[in-house]
């Protein structure tokens, strides 16, 4: 692709794993209100549930995640029983057992908690909420650090689905950021998943890594591809040394530039396509019989702050520091740091720090958004509304549409397989909170 081209579409923006996106949420929505909004969910409803351990054995300077290196096992299960009992309190603000669809371990490194800590909580999850069989229970894990008992301990969690991080496995890559991993560690962790009966394995990889090159991108594919995991996420690179200071020891320099970075992501689209994966969303590729493959295209595909998902909840209870929660009335997020949250729990109280009540033009939005980010097309029609509604919005527009990326038919707006990399960018159109406050990381 040209460079001129590339250089009109360099900016920074969202990637719409919400709308309104965090850098809106604020302290005039707090912890009074988030108990609200857990005593207004119904009987009957069904919800997810993401669980944030915010630690690591160490540090990688590549990561943009809320974490940090803790090795203290006092502090671990000060932690746990802060999770134990937090999970208790948003249970008895909701008033009844509420099903869960689907869990999700984060962080960090959840399995930086000992085994019998993380069993701990699963069991307060257990106690508290209903889990069944179609419960879907996820982790991520850093193979790095994979547990003695790993086996055992995804059976007593009753994972269904592990995320492995590999990022690149070339040793100047790696020598980058911080992270030395090697194949036979991922091999190890993968294969001890399946042991334990997991049926879907997925690798998380990034492009843009400093003194990443598409021959070391190849070359990382095809030892990921020998593994054949079920899904493969590919992220670019977000660059953020503002937020996240650890960054700021990788040298800018040593960064590939826009032409690079696109130029790495379309050929690792390109391998992954030909190995038989399909391409969903804006950077998810999953296996023709994965559950995530079969919802593309169907309207079935979500998106929340895990990324692309195939829960259909419309309730996320986010627990531990800062988790984030989404109901039908907004967002609340916890504390962001482990000690304010830990003093917020301790306390007696909710975590929560701030966040964002919804109004119904927020909710429009979001959902325009949404089908965009997982359908790469959206009917305004569907919504109530039409081309002539959001003029504005549309004739922003154009210049995708010129450049081939999308095409507009009525109050059909659909992007083509050129467009994909740009899909931020056809979002965004739709984003009125776009430039209100925060900073993002570059969209191609």
């Amino acid at each position: 692709m040209e460079q001129a081209l590339l250089a009109r579409y360099d900016r920074p923006l969202p990637r719409y794993t919400s709308y309104p996106t965090a850098p809106h949420f604020s302290a005039a929505t707090g912890a009074k209100d988030h108990a609200l909004w857990l005593a207004a969910i119904p009987p009957g409803a069904r919800a997810s549930l993401y669980l944030h351990v915010p630690f690591c054995r160490t540090m990688c300077w590549f990561c943009g995640c809320t974490t940090s290196a803790v090795h203290s096992v006092g502090a671990l299960e000060r932690y746990a029983a802060a999770l134990e009992t937090e999970i208790g309190r948003v249970a008895a603000a909701i008033g009844h057992r509420l099903p869960a669809g689907q869990i999700h371990w984060g962080g960090g490194t959840p399995t930086a908690l000992p085994a019998p800590l993380l069993r701990a909580v699963h069991a307060a999850l257990a106690r508290h909420f209903a889990l069944d069989d179609t419960t879907e229970i996820a982790i991520e894990i850093d193979p790095r650090t994979l547990p003695d008992d790993a086996t055992a301990l995804l059976r007593d969690l009753a994972v269904t689905r592990v995320s492995l991080g590999v990022q690149d496995f070339a040793p100047a890559v790696q020598a980058a950021i911080g992270r030395h991993q090697s194949v036979a560690q991922t091999k190890a962790a993968a294969d001890a998943a399946r042991a334990a009966g997991i049926a879907s394995v997925n690798f998380d990889l990034v492009y843009g890594l400093p003194f990443q090159t598409i021959d070391s991108l190849e070359a990382t594919i095809g030892e990921v591809l020998a593994l054949g995991p079920d899904r493969i996420a590919l992220y670019g690179y977000a660059h953020v040394p503002w937020t996240r200071k650890r960054q700021q020891v990788i040298a800018e320099r040593a960064l590939p530039d826009v032409a690079a970075r696109f130029a790495q992501q379309q050929r690792a689209a390109e391998l992954l396509v030909a190995a038989g994966y399909r391409r969903i969303g804006l950077d998810h590729f999953a296996r023709p019989e994965d559950a995530m493959a079969r919802a593309a295209g169907t309207g079935a595909l979500r998106r929340n702050f895990q990324g692309y998902t195939v829960d259909p909840s419309d309730l996320l209870i986010g627990l531990g520091a800062s988790a984030i929660s989404f109901l039908p009335q907004g967002y609340a997020q916890n504390a962001v740091g482990t000690q304010p949250y830990l003093a917020a729990i301790e306390a007696g109280a909710l975590a929560t720090a701030k966040g964002l009540a919804l109004d119904d033009e927020d909710r429009l939005r979001g959902a325009i958004i949404e089908r965009l980010m997982c359908d790469l097309e959206v009917d305004l029609a569907a919504f109530g509304a039409d081309s002539a509604r959001f003029a504005r919005e549309c004739e922003s527009l154009a210049p995708l549409e010129a450049d081939g990326f999308l095409h507009r038919e009525g109050s059909r707006i659909s992007i083509t397989e050129a467009g994909r990399p740009f899909l931020r960018h056809a979002a965004a159109a739709f984003d009125a909170w776009l430039g209100q406050a925060g900073r993002h990381a570059a969209a191609i």
